[in-house]
């Protein structure tokens, strides 16, 4: 199953981050101790370490450990506040759910699905259609009298039929005098799952996985 990434791939990196500073403060962390243990060991008896400065170095020991049980504490956190996120998204399977995103899965059994708005009175509506590699595999005029939402079965512009995943919508609106007006466009489907990447809430939706971030409207599934 295809999974399209936006924040989500913000939110991973952001995790790798988190972990990567946690394993260093583990390091620090080992190191100091081992350093400590040879100074104390290896000091003259004759003249020790100052106490200031054995003091200084206790205090460094302190603050590293407290931002190692820190660190822990937000992962734990984190991880709980991710489960009711999961629990509460569960709610959303078998809803019609409609994403700030042009990206829609399409599969053997349903086609790729969109809404689009366009921000004036179009002459000529031309949709275009791209794969996952961003080559187009279709391109449509569409009736500008009906504009609203657009269906795709698959059917790409040789005729032949496109292979179910993700596929990418953009929508070139032109007015009476040929100026382009902004569009916006969402994805629409019906949610069959829910899973976390350990970071983020997706959202199975015809044979893609969407971000849960990116959920703009939920409603009851469309009748056949």
């Amino acid at each position: 199953m295809t999974t399209v990434t936006d924040t989500a791939s913000t939110k991973s990196t952001t995790s790798a981050t988190t972990a990567a500073s946690t394993s260093g403060l583990l390091t620090d962390y080992n190191l100091f101790l081992k350093l400590l243990t040879t100074q104390m060991t290896n000091q003259d008896p004759l003249d020790p370490m100052d106490t200031s400065e054995y003091t200084a170095q206790l205090v460094q020991y302190s603050q590293v450990e407290q931002s190692i049980q820190q660190t822990g504490a937000l992962g734990n956190i984190l991880s709980q506040l991710l489960s009711q996120q999961m629990a509460q998204a569960s709610s959303y399977i078998g809803r019609e759910a409609r994403f700030d995103s042009p990206v829609a899965g399409l599969d053997t059994n349903s086609p790729a699905r969109w809404t689009y708005y366009v921000d004036g009175t179009p002459g000529t509506i031309t949709a275009t259609i791209k794969d996952s590699l961003g080559a187009t595999v279709a391109t449509v005029n569409l009736d500008p009298e009906a504009q609203g939402s657009y269906e795709w079965d698959g059917t790409k512009t040789d005729g032949s039929k496109a292979a179910a995943g993700a596929y990418t919508l953009s929508v070139d609106a032109k007015d009476a005098s040929g100026s382009s007006l902004g569009t916006t466009i969402n994805s629409i489907g019906v949610v069959n799952d829910v899973v976390t990447d350990g970071t983020d809430i997706m959202l199975g939706v015809n044979g893609i996985r969407l971000s849960a971030a990116g959920l703009v409207a939920l409603a009851a599934p469309t009748a056949d």
